[in-house]
């Protein structure tokens, strides 16, 4: 990438106006189970406070305020079950309210389970060119691992054998150390063939998985590998994750935007360094 096309693709994410401040901010919600009747009445405070977050100052030594954020990313569950009605409000709460591109894997729930419906399945393909998916922000891969869920199994089980092929195939085409993002539905408490997964990652350089599914916030690490679980409307916290990621750190915090507080702790919060390498950054 040449080197002026690099300073606009990043002028946007600068903090100050200067090149040792960009940094990249997303935010990230999961399971939102838009009713069958189309209803999204219930994820409109959770858009609005995204929508009003820029500006937040972030708590105590992370420093700085809230950037805008240049996406949010969901973990699937998007709907309750799959109907032109569910599709239909969520897609117009993405394009209508929302202020911020969005970025969806889909869940569970949205292929409609053992009442099976291409709905969601469909609306995926159009919107983002496929169930599983990869785009570019900042030098950091972002990868939508879609995984077809047993509709028979139990609410915990394994990444597909075809799910993991895809990632083996994106992470091939990483090089130089790129930081890669990983969301998928399932999340760490529910996976169940986390070993597999950190096999299939191997020597690539991925700095975070985020998943869904059990409707709280919290993190996990195993071996090496940092999970974070998105928060959902449907449970009775009201939080979305922050997420910045600079040249050297990742930061991901969940926001309480009722109590207008930040969520932290050992379970709940992450501020750990990362490998960005400069060549990265400089293609």
């Amino acid at each position: 990438m040449p080197f002026i096309y690099l300073l606009v693709f990043l002028s946007p994410l600068f903090l100050s106006g200067k090149e040792e401040d960009a940094s990249l901010t997303f935010f990230g919600w999961s399971d939102q189970h838009v009713k069958t009747d189309g209803n999204v009445s219930k994820l409109l405070p959770f858009v609005d406070a995204m929508n009003r977050m820029p500006g937040t100052p972030y708590p105590g030594k992370s420093g700085g305020k809230v950037d805008v954020p240049s996406f949010v990313i969901g973990a699937g569950d998007v709907t309750e079950w799959p109907t032109n009605a569910a599709m239909r409000g969520y897609d117009s709460l993405l394009e209508n309210k929302l202020k911020w591109k969005a970025y969806d894997v889909l869940g569970n729930h949205d292929d409609g389970g053992r009442a099976f419906s291409p709905t969601m399945l469909d609306w995926s393909k159009r919107r983002h060119g496929g169930l599983s998916y990869v785009f570019e922000a900042f030098g950091v891969k972002f990868i939508a691992l879609w995984s077809k869920f047993d509709p028979r199994g139990k609410p915990f089980q394994p990444l597909t054998k075809e799910a993991l092929n895809y990632l083996r195939e994106q992470l091939a085409k990483t090089t130089d150390g790129q930081p890669v993002v990983l969301f998928t539905h399932l999340c760490h408490d529910a996976m169940t063939n986390r070993d597999e997964l950190v096999d299939a990652i191997g020597d690539a350089n991925v700095v975070l998985v985020l998943g869904g599914h059990y409707h709280y916030s919290s993190v996990n690490k195993y071996r090496g590998l940092n999970f974070v679980q998105l928060p959902s409307p449907k449970s009775k916290f009201t939080e979305f994750t922050v997420f910045r990621i600079t040249s050297d750190r990742l930061l991901a915090m969940p926001y309480d935007f009722v109590k207008k507080q930040w969520v932290s702790g050992s379970r709940k919060s992450l501020d750990f360094a990362i490998r960005f390498p400069a060549k990265v950054l400089s293609k």
